[in-house]
């Protein structure tokens, strides 16, 4: 799986709050300052990369994710947890906690979630 840019990631998440979408409604869901054109040429990236499909209705195309949120938020974690974290989720969350990002209430929560499994 290509990694996305940041401008990639945006677009991508778009898609996949709204589903389905022609370039206007993911132009319409991001944030303002995003073209039309910049948008529809980041989305047929997109497609030529696999992430995305598309039905056409004429000249014009409605667009779908082809990967999940799940299935890319999992290649993300585990090749940073590779790149960053010495292949270790243990340095991962120790480092979540050495920046104060993670509580011991949410370590409890994440123990017990380990412990029923």
């Amino acid at each position: 799986m290509d990694k996305l840019t940041n401008k990639e990631e945006q677009v991508m998440h778009a898609l996949w709050k709204l589903e389905r979408a022609f370039v206007k409604e993911v132009v319409a869901a991001l944030p303002e300052g995003n073209h039309y054109n910049t948008v529809s040429t980041i989305i047929r990236n997109l497609a030529d990369k696999g992430y995305v499909g598309y039905q056409a209705f004429g000249k014009t195309h409605q667009y779908f994710p082809t990967v999940s949120l799940e299935s890319y938020r999992k290649e993300f974690m585990e090749t940073t947890t590779q790149k960053y974290f010495g292949n270790s989720y243990k340095n991962m969350v120790s480092f979540f906690a050495k920046e104060e990002k993670i509580s011991a209430d949410e370590l409890r929560e994440i123990l017990a979630i380990i412990e029923k499994k």
